[in-house]
């Protein structure tokens, strides 16, 4: 990758602070995220590096690209010039062009497992602690688990309890005595230090976290719900998702009926916060390496992961900083922005997932809608079907009576069977939308 980290995160911030004011933080009071997709298309002459969205969530910028891409295809369909897009070498597929990749960048580590590791001493745990006396038994497992990687001066035995590496010495019976003391400290030390917490919860019906003292506070590698806004039942940790677009790609299932490959990210650029190489690649990376007996095109595609030393201005830290008593409690920003390097309209602004400042009247109608809903890009997809010749139709389109949402994502073979040694061999408790959520059309 030509791009630092540095220079992917101040073409982020520099972008969005370039935006309209609507729906941004209020200062001193507010603070939110920031995460974007960008496009990057390199020649012999120069580099470009186009924003293709900015947002205040991982998920949302996702869409803002989707989004692009689906006017990218249209334009290439219908015999425009595309930015992206080549034809491929089957019938009705396309391959983005060979000198066009994508990066993802979020101002913050993703929630969920990647956020999981241990706290620095000079850091402070805003969640509250659990009580040492609560359990008695945890000193007898404290003596058993860390947190990973926390001790590695000299080669040991491990033994490995959920993802918490305790190592014991091999000295020999004549340091029982110095053996059984040093891991009574390090017990003592496990209740002593922390964790970086997420507010993700396990899913249902699976492992859940310990919520013990010091480390022992979560179990790590495992699927979370997403914390914060949003139906907890069905929304997947960002953490969850990024691991799964590194093997469906991250165009989804209806851009996949026109594609020749899934589209994966390059890379992973984290701004300047709390972070965790070690816990990025488990996260991301480690998780989904050993599926196999994917269809042809899709593979495991870990991105590089790099991190950047420049801080987004809009976060948590620089909120406090600016705060003042008198503007209240501090609190997320209830907007989100999505910006999109589309033709029409690219800007949208959501609260409570509708477009903000709609009245009560029109919720539900399509006037409430933001553009990078379920419903909308459907409504794109189903425009490009509409521009496409018959005999350029893909042949997973063809011959079949395909009428809603769900009828059209199910008929994307390749990438369901994707999807399904994805779940089967890595993640069999993902939370799937139920099929009466998606017969919209």
């Amino acid at each position: 990758m030509m791009w630092s980290a540095d220079e992917i995160a101040s073409l982020c911030y520099d972008h969005f602070n370039k935006l309209p004011k609507r729906g941004k933080p209020e200062e001193g009071r507010e603070w939110t995220l920031l995460a974007a997709v960008l496009q990057l298309t390199h020649s012999p002459e120069h580099k470009t590096g186009d924003i293709l969205n900015d947002s205040h969530a991982e998920v949302i910028a996702r869409r803002g690209c989707v989004r692009y891409l689906m006017e990218q295809l249209y334009r290439a369909v219908s015999g425009q010039s595309s930015a992206v897009f080549q034809p491929g070498t089957e019938k009705g597929q396309w391959m983005v062009k060979p000198e066009v990749s994508f990066l993802f960048f979020t101002s913050q580590t993703p929630c969920g497992d990647a956020s999981i590791f241990p706290m620095n001493c000079n850091e402070v745990q805003p969640c509250k602690f659990v009580k040492e006396t609560q359990n008695k038994e945890l000193e007898r497992r404290g003596s058993k688990r860390t947190a990973d990687s926390d001790l590695e001066e000299h080669p040991r035995i491990k033994t490995r309890v959920g993802h918490f590496i305790f190592e014991k010495s091999v000295d020999g019976e004549e340091q029982k005595s110095t053996t059984e003391n040093k891991e009574r400290s390090q017990s003592e030390d496990i209740l002593k230090r922390d964790l970086h917490r997420t507010g993700a919860k396990c899913v249902p019906d699976g492992p859940t976290d310990p919520l013990q003292p010091g480390l022992l506070y979560h179990n790590t590698g495992l699927l979370r719900l997403k914390p914060g806004r949003g139906d907890s039942t069905l929304s997947l940790s960002c953490s969850d998702k990024l691991a799964r677009w590194g093997v469906l790609g991250f165009q989804g299932a209806l851009l996949s009926h026109y594609l020749q490959k899934p589209i994966y990210f390059s890379a992973v650029v984290v701004g300047k916060c709390s972070y965790s190489h070690q816990a990025m690649v488990r996260a991301l990376n480690t998780r989904c390496a050993h599926v196999t007996g994917l269809p042809s095109g899709f593979s495991t595609h870990p991105p590089k992961l790099l991190q950047s030393c420049l801080e987004f201005t809009c976060n948590h830290t620089h909120t406090e900083v600016q705060h003042t008593h008198a503007q209240g409690k501090i609190s997320p920003c209830g907007a989100a922005i999505s910006w999109c390097a589309v033709s029409q309209q690219p800007l949208d602004v959501t609260a409570n997932g509708y477009k903000q400042g709609v009245t009560k009247n029109v919720l539900g109608t399509p006037k409430a809608r933001s553009l990078i809903s379920k419903v909308e890009l459907f409504h794109s997809f189903l425009k490009l079907v509409a521009v496409t010749e018959q005999t350029q139709l893909p042949e997973s389109l063809c011959g079949k009576e395909l009428r809603t949402y769900w009828d059209y994502k199910q008929a994307a073979g390749p990438y369901q069977q994707a999807w399904t040694q994805l779940q089967l061999q890595a993640f069999p408790l993902w939370c799937r939308s139920p099929r009466e959520l998606l017969l919209f059309h």
